[in-house]
């Protein structure tokens, strides 16, 4: 059985705060088959692929208010959770990026604007890669209603995000 570390972050997203670097340090922390659950005030969809990209595959949980509770399991401690991130992702397989884009001067929505016309323009399977100065979570549901996925997080430095957007096949 998976042992979890508690992390809640609705006070910080409360206070219009980004929660990312406090998630990803607590996932720094996790012992070897140890999960992280993970107390939101929203469904934190762009971050399943990123923990999903770390081995880890996502269950999720609506809670009273519109809040969220997502247990992260990782992969190796749970052989069905393997089977589902295998057959959900495939972010292993993924194209090299056909188009590149370095939004990082940009202010919103020109991001945004950018990467939904070149995706628009991508063949199927194929992908783009795109540098941002923060997550563009207003774009994920975008990205969502057109078929594309993506896969995407900080970059160590923390300063960079780093997406990658794959077309429908």
């Amino acid at each position: 059985m998976t042992e979890y570390i508690d992390v809640d972050v609705r006070p910080i997203l409360r206070a219009g705060g980004e929660p990312f670097s406090v998630i990803m340090a607590a996932l720094d922390r996790l012992e070897p088959g140890q999960g992280l659950r993970l107390y939101a005030t929203f469904k934190p969809v762009p971050l399943f692929a990123v923990m999903a990209n770390k081995g880890f595959a996502s269950s999720e949980q609506a809670l009273d208010g519109g809040e969220w509770e997502v247990l992260f399991t990782p992969v190796a401690a749970n052989p069905e959770c393997a089977r589902a991130a295998d057959t959900n992702s495939g972010f292993d397989n993924w194209p090299e990026p056909a188009v590149q884009l370095d939004n990082r001067d940009l202010d919103p929505p020109e991001p945004m604007v950018r990467i939904l016309a070149a995706a628009d323009k991508l063949g199927p399977g194929e992908t783009l890669s795109a540098l941002l100065r923060r997550e563009p979570v207003f774009l994920f549901p975008q990205l969502e209603k057109r078929g594309f996925h993506w896969l995407g997080g900080f970059t160590p430095d923390g300063v960079t995000y780093e997406l990658t957007v794959r077309a429908p096949l």
